[in-house]
């Protein structure tokens, strides 16, 4: 799924050109992402649930050469669905 999907949608459910289903689409992302980053987590009822986890520190191999590479703790995103979801699909 794409932004470009997501303002197709916004433009046939809503009637309105496609530059106004574009800003939506984008406002849409932009509000997900402010929430995650300011509260860790994002929940859609019957869809579900985005929470941020860190990751720690670690040491990899390169897969071409075969060194080991240092790679830096972060954070990633991880969902959950729903039981609505997962009944659906």
């Amino acid at each position: 799924m794409s932004k470009a999907f997501i303002a197709a949608v916004l433009q046939d459910s809503l009637a309105c050109t496609g530059v106004a289903a574009t800003k939506a689409a984008d406002d849409l992302v932009g509000a997900i992402v402010a929430e995650l980053k300011q509260e860790g987590g994002f929940t859609l009822p019957s869809f579900g649930t985005f929470t941020v986890h860190k990751t720690k520190a670690r040491k990899a191999l390169n897969p071409r050469t075969g060194e080991p590479v240092k790679v830096k703790a972060g954070k990633t995103v991880r969902f959950k669905a729903s039981p609505v979801l997962k009944k659906a699909v």
